[in-house]
């Protein structure tokens, strides 16, 4: 496997993947959602999110964010110092570390959960001051749909046994944190088969 020869060529290519990602997204939309001019999607943008599935992303990413948050402080790490990610005042960069391989597992996946099952429709978003928010309605029903996919269960890489999404996060906290402590020779990434 190819390794980037700096953190700036890492990066790089992380940014040129998420771009290739972030524009084949549409394409896991049901074909009711696909043809709505409100869920038109053509790239990833934030602060403001300026559509609807930018609006939805940026709600998930940040209840990916506060669980991973919780875990890791559980497991006795700081979730503000960070491997990968630069330290900044108001970043919980050891989160954003961490979170990289669950955000299409667990948050990209209840976005378009509800949008594909119809809990979320055109009139659920405001526009206002140049972003797309979602109404009060709208916010209850994507982290219904983000507490859900934490429910649905999957198997422990390590363990082999089965453990709901919830649990598998803080799981593989305090194995982060054995890793850091160099009680394990490596962390076992979760790889869904």
């Amino acid at each position: 496997m190819p390794r980037a020869e700096s953190a700036a060529a890492l990066l790089g290519h992380e940014g040129e993947a998420a771009a290739l990602y972030f524009r084949a997204l549409p394409q896991l939309f049901t074909a009711a959602v696909a043809v709505l001019p409100a869920f038109a999607f053509d790239r990833r943008n934030r602060r403001p999110p300026a559509d609807p599935v930018n609006a939805c992303l940026s709600l998930a990413y940040a209840l990916l964010t506060r669980t991973f948050a919780s875990a890791l402080s559980i497991a006795g790490l700081d979730p503000w110092k960070g491997v990968y990610h630069v330290e900044r005042p108001g970043r919980p960069a050891l989160v954003l570390d961490l979170i990289e391989p669950f955000r299409p597992l667990l948050a990209d996946s209840a976005v378009l959960m509800a949008l594909n099952n119809g809990e979320l429709g055109p009139d659920d978003f405001v526009f206002a001051a140049g972003g797309c928010n979602l109404k009060p309605k709208a916010r209850r029903a994507l982290v219904q749909a983000y507490e859900r996919r934490l429910d649905q269960e999957t198997t422990h890489p390590v363990f082999g046994y089965q453990i709901a999404m919830r649990r598998l996060i803080q799981v593989q906290a305090r194995l982060f944190a054995k890793f850091v402590a160099g009680e394990i020779p490596r962390y076992p990434h979760y790889v869904p088969r």
